[in-house]
């Protein structure tokens, strides 16, 4: 069944319309939020600067030759990131945003298998790149985005930035009037692989603005709205939903400084729209609750809700005026949180909903411009990922007996292949579908759920299926859980699958509770009792059988995901 569209949507042909119109609708109201100095205030960019840079900064990369060559960038969540994205894609060539947290062995292979002539850098990277040996690459442009002034083959993006404001005040429009092919590869995003290496995925402008346009008319975003930027801009999930979909809409866009910082420049910028992952938010919720535990105030709390959601029944909210000082914490003006790249625990959702912050998740790949499902701001599903999007078909692949199978998707946001992989492109895309890899059903008003990973899925010997994802949902909603992985090994003397777990205690939560710190035997025996308790409401099939404790954080991408194929024990 199809989904319609809840709001209205500018049409967009592709991302130089998209930008063009924006800056013209916009021009004097705040585009960017910056920081020029750590710990400083915020300065504000318009629509109509903005405009002006990514004009000049296309027009200077124009006259340096750069016109279809792959230009890649490197860095912090910034504004120069967002000129250099917007420049490439609108007239130049085809982005390429690499990783920042990627080794720099990583990024050497990344730079040969794209191909890039021109990079785009923080200072962060300057000794890498001054130092690297170029053989077998095609690079020979450089661009640092904190230089002062240019050396050698290695440009001050300032004056890349002057020089192109100079060329467009002489007359040049070569960027400007560059035409735009929507169906032709402009975006090459690599996946931050949770299961090995990196594939390049192929994005056209017509896949993104496919995706803003679909997107954008399920969720209402209004000029108004100040959106908080923390996950990575190389993520397909930040760069479509948290840069190009405000700039798409009108809105603001204010980069925070880092995962420490979280509140602190929520508490100066003053957001309504803060796009995470469930790692960040069920985080907070806890040490929410925690803390108003620790203060004798969470039955307070718990009765307040009570007494809200009551009212809420009759059309009255008093969410804004019971729960200030929650809201104070993430700058007063926070009316709505968006996870994905994982599942969020739906008392978590419903938690954040219940204090007067709207919250909801949606559910994408790369490979899709990411969204492919997205619950709606007027009928949101706290467990559910949400429903397809206008214009996007998903079903179940040869569902089982309980409806779940594996989830396939196509729409005009399917991307146009693997880079240089026919063989991998034709391993997911069979006949305009792309297979997700994923496990999951539609229930009976189409909304999709995930039940977890295909590769992931644990089997016993009597063929039942034991998810790793569910019995992870269970474990680290625990309070002295802070994060775990589950897997199957097999027992040497009955032949049987069992189900282990590793498990990194919250050793904060830990030291509250019993107000000393434990030894490493005490821990293991205590949650081995919470590990029972949880147990008991399983299957026998699914029960964890062994646990292991771990002191140190779990590997992962930057978009908080576990590397399953570092962590899983052999």
């Amino acid at each position: 069944m199809a989904t319609k569209p809840i709001y209205d949507v500018r049409e967009i042909k592709n991302l130089k319309d998209m930008f063009y119109s924006s800056t013209d609708i916009f021009g004097d109201k705040t585009a960017f939020m910056v920081k020029d100095n750590p710990g400083g205030a915020y300065r504000n960019i318009t629509y109509n600067q903005f405009r002006r840079d990514v004009d000049a900064f296309g027009t200077a990369l124009m006259d340096m030759g750069l016109k279809n060559n792959k230009i890649a960038v490197i860095g912090e969540n910034r504004y120069e990131w967002a000129v250099t994205y917007m420049a490439v894609v609108n007239g130049v060539g085809t982005i390429v945003p690499f990783d920042k947290e990627l080794p720099e062995e990583e990024i050497k292979y990344l730079i040969k298998a794209s191909g890039v002539s021109c990079m785009v850098y923080s200072e962060k990277f300057g000794n890498f790149f001054e130092d690297l040996d170029i053989k077998g690459m095609e690079l020979s442009q450089y661009i640092n985005m904190d230089a002062e002034r240019d050396n050698g083959a290695h440009f001050s993006f300032s004056r890349i930035l002057e020089k192109g404001k100079k060329l467009l005040k002489q007359g040049d429009r070569t960027y400007i009037e560059a035409k735009i092919d929507e169906n032709e590869m402009k975006i090459l995003l690599y996946t931050s692989g949770t299961t090995g290496m990196a594939k390049g995925v192929m994005l056209s402008h017509k896949n993104i603005t496919t995706n803003l346009m679909a997107m954008c008319s399920m969720v209402n975003i209004t000029p108004d709205d100040i959106f908080f930027s923390i996950l990575p801009l190389h993520h397909t999930y930040e760069c479509t939903c948290g840069f190009l979909t405000p700039i798409y809409r009108g809105a603001a866009i204010a980069y925070c400084e880092g995962l420490k910082y979280i509140l602190k420049n929520m508490e100066e910028a003053k957001p309504t729209i803060f796009l995470g992952v469930p790692l960040i938010f069920e985080g907070i919720y806890k040490k929410l609750w925690r803390q108003a535990k620790k203060s004798g105030l969470d039955k307070k709390l718990s009765k307040a809700i009570k007494i809200n959601n009551s009212l809420k029944k009759f059309g009255v909210d008093l969410s804004g005026k019971l729960f200030k000082k929650v809201h104070s914490n993430f700058g007063g003006h926070i009316r709505m949180f968006i996870s994905g790249g994982a599942g969020i625990d739906p008392e978590v959702a419903k938690g954040f909903r219940d204090l007067g912050i709207f919250t909801l998740q949606g559910y994408g790949l790369t490979e899709m411009s990411p969204i492919v499902a997205l619950n709606p701001d007027v009928k949101p599903k706290n467990a559910a990922a949400g429903v397809p999007l206008p214009g996007i078909d998903v079903k179940i692949h040869d569902p089982g007996e309980d409806g779940i199978g594996e989830i396939i998707t196509k729409g005009g946001n399917l991307m146009l292949g693997y880079y240089n992989n026919q063989e991998a492109t034709d391993q997911v895309i069979i006949d305009n579908w792309f297979y997700t890899g994923d496990l999951g059903y539609l229930d009976h008003e189409n909304y999709v759920y995930i039940t977890g990973r295909k590769k992931n899925v644990i089997v016993t010997k009597n063929g039942k299926n034991v998810f790793p994802e569910e019995l992870e949902f269970y474990l680290n909603r625990n309070e002295y859980i802070e994060e775990s992985i589950i897997w199957g090994k097999e027992d040497s003397a009955s032949g049987e699958i069992y189900v282990h777990a590793q498990i990194r205690p919250n050793y904060e939560a830990l030291q509250e509770a019993f107000n000393s710190s434990l030894s490493d035997e005490q821990v293991h025996d205590f949650l081995q009792k919470e590990v029972d308790r949880i147990n008991r409401e399983l299957p026998f099939y699914k029960k964890i059988r062994k646990i292991q404790i771990r002191k140190e954080e779990f590997a992962k991408t930057t978009s908080k995901k576990i590397k399953r194929h570092l962590e899983v024990p052999k």
